[in-house]
C-alpha cells in the first residue's frame, strides 16, 4: 500500500503539532508498533529534543497572545517538519518518491498551520482565558489520536484529516472578519494611548 495517506495525515498533525508528531512516531517505532517508522526519528536524540520541545509547547500554546506568537514563530518550522517527516516515512516505505512526499506533507503542514494560527487569533478575541487551554487541548488530543489512528489505518486516518482540513479552512473563512475587527481594535488602542502619551508630554522649561 501506498505511504501517501500517513503522509497527507502527518503533514496535517504536523501543521499543528509538528513536535507531538516527531515523538508519536519515534515512539511508535521504537516499541515495535509500526514498521513504518525510519530509525532517524527513533532515535534517542531526536525523541529527548522532541519531547522537550513538545512540552515548551504545551505551555506556550495555552497562554492568550503567548500561542500566536508561538504560531508565527512556527510558521516555517512546521512545514518544515512536516516536509522532512513525510519524506523520511517515504524513503522507508519506497513506494512514493521522497520529493512528492515532502512536497505533500509541507504543504498540508502549512494549510493546517495557517488553520490553526488563524483560529488562534480568533480565539484571542475572547475576554477570557480559558478557551485557549480548551482548544489547545483539543488539538493535542486531536493530533494523537489522529496520528495512533494512522498508524493502524493510514486511510481512514487521512479521510479524516482531510474533512477536518476542509471544516478549518472554512471556519478560518467565518472568522476572518472577527480577526479583521479585532485587530482594528487593537491598532485604534494602540494609537488612542500613543496620542495620550505625545499629550501628556510637557517639554523641561
Amino acid at each position: 500500500m501506498s505511504v501517501l495517506p500517513l503522509v497527507f495525515t502527518s503533514g496535517w498533525a504536523s501543521g499543528i503539532n509538528a513536535y507531538a508528531v516527531i515523538l508519536l512516531f519515534g515512539v511508535f517505532g521504537a516499541t515495535g508498533l509500526t514498521d513504518e517508522v525510519p530509525e532517524s526519528l527513533q532515535r534517542t536524540d531526536v525523541l529527548v529534543t522532541a519531547g522537550v520541545l513538545f512540552l515548551f509547547e504545551a505551555v506556550a500554546d495555552k497562554i492568550p497572545y503567548v500561542d500566536s506568537a508561538w504560531d508565527a514563530a512556527h510558521t516555517v518550522i512546521r512545514p518544515v517538519a512536516g516536509a522532512v517527516v513525510a519524506a523520511l516515512l517515504a524513503g522507508e516505505s519506497g513506494s512514493l518518491p521522497e520529493l512528492a512526499a515532502a512536497a505533500v506533507g509541507g504543504s498540508t503542514a502549512l494549510m493546517s498551520h495557517l488553520v490553526k494560527a488563524g483560529t488562534r487569533m480568533a480565539v484571542n478575541t475572547s475576554p477570557e482565558p480559558f478557551s485557549n487551554a480548551g482548544v489547545s487541548v483539543a488539538e493535542d488530543l486531536g493530533v494523537a489520536g489522529i496520528i495512533t489512528f494512522a498508524v493502524f489505518n493510514p486511510v481512514a486516518a487521512a479521510v479524516i484529516a482531510g474533512a477536518l482540513l476542509l471544516l478549518g479552512l472554512v471556519t478560518l473563512l467565518f472568522l476572518a472578519s472577527r480577526i479583521r475587527r479585532f485587530r482594528r481594535r487593537r491598532a485604534q488602542r494602540r494609537e488612542e494611548r500613543r496620542l495620550a502619551g505625545a499629550g501628556g508630554h510637557r517639554p523641561h522649561e
